[in-house]
């Protein structure tokens, strides 16, 4: 099923090439909106996989807007978006 989620920390298209790349191998092809704040996701899911995506957004720095975080773990998750961008624009 088709669904939208709203992710932080999604800058620039380098944001977005890490998200396509590394979402790919486990969710298939994901749409990166840019054009909006916050950023959102668009994707082919199950109900029983958006916790796994939500951990592995996490992982990259880019978690759902709906996750809660202390401010050590939202601090270490920015830190991590910006590593990620970083990989997107070296890999596009």
């Amino acid at each position: 099923m088709q669904k939208t989620f709203e992710v932080m920390n999604v800058k620039c298209s380098g944001c977005a090439a890490t998200l396509k790349g590394k979402l790919f191998e486990k969710f298939g092809e994901v749409e990166v909106d840019l054009n909006k704040e916050p950023r959102e996701i668009t994707l082919n899911i199950e109900e029983e996989e958006i916790e796994e995506l939500s951990k592995e957004l996490k992982r990259l720095g880019y978690p759902l807007s709906s996750d809660s975080m202390g401010f050590v773990e939202s601090t270490s998750v920015k830190a991590k978006s910006y590593v990620s961008c970083a990989i997107g624009k070296m890999n596009k």
